[in-house]
């Protein structure tokens, strides 16, 4: 099962997008994903406040700021 973490922020439009994207996949591919607000972690924040929305799979970078459920379900296809 692939493990998926979207690195957000609250009020970021494009973070809304790409959780909406996911819980649409998520009745296509097996996968599992949390968010993590930025903003509640000093190191995060330092790191993606000019990047998110960040979406890792399986512990690695796979998008920033735009994220297409095509696009996310080929990057799923190819870690298998």
């Amino acid at each position: 099962m692939h493990e998926v973490v979207l690195y957000s922020r609250r009020g970021c439009h494009l973070c809304d997008v790409v959780k909406q994207t996911l819980t649409h996949a998520h009745g296509k591919a097996e996968f599992v994903w949390r968010e993590v607000d930025i903003d509640d972690d000093f190191k995060l924040r330092q790191e993606y406040n000019d990047q998110v929305p960040v979406v890792f799979i399986d512990g690695r970078k796979a998008f920033k700021y735009r994220m297409g459920e095509d696009q996310f379900l080929r990057a799923l296809a190819r870690r298998e």
